[in-house]
């Protein structure tokens, strides 16, 4: 077991060419309800049927249509819990990130390259 606690929630982040779009498709097409939406980072979650499991639709770009979604851990201490993942000798791309007032994400990999993310909610 890892020191780190989790947070008790899984966000899977998936890339979209158009958020508004996205949206409407989870909506109309599963019944998702928007439970986050933050415009100017380009940023939305949906619920999905589980609880403590959200869809995140990040706009982006160019999206390759071949999936590339990407787990993302909620986790109490995003630093306390990246620096032991980082003393056990997983890679992470770059620095924590903070979008201020909403999260800080740290993106790490697995052993085939694949990308999952820690998630600290700054929110209330």
């Amino acid at each position: 077991m890892p020191g780190f606690e989790y947070a008790g929630d899984i966000t899977l982040s998936s890339s979209v060419t158009d958020l508004d779009r996205s949206i409407a498709w989870f909506q109309e097409m599963l019944g998702f309800e928007v439970v986050l939406r933050v415009d100017e980072a380009g940023w939305a979650e949906v619920s999905s049927p589980t609880d403590g499991v959200t869809i995140g639709l990040g706009q982006s770009e160019a999206v390759d249509g071949k999936g590339g979604t990407t787990p993302v851990l909620g986790v109490v201490d995003v630093a306390a819990a990246r620096a032991e993942l980082e003393a056990k000798g997983v890679s992470f791309e770059g620095e924590t990130v903070e979008v201020p007032g909403m999260v800080k994400l740290a993106t790490f990999f697995d052993p085939d390259g694949n990308s999952y993310m820690l998630a600290q909610s700054l929110v209330g």
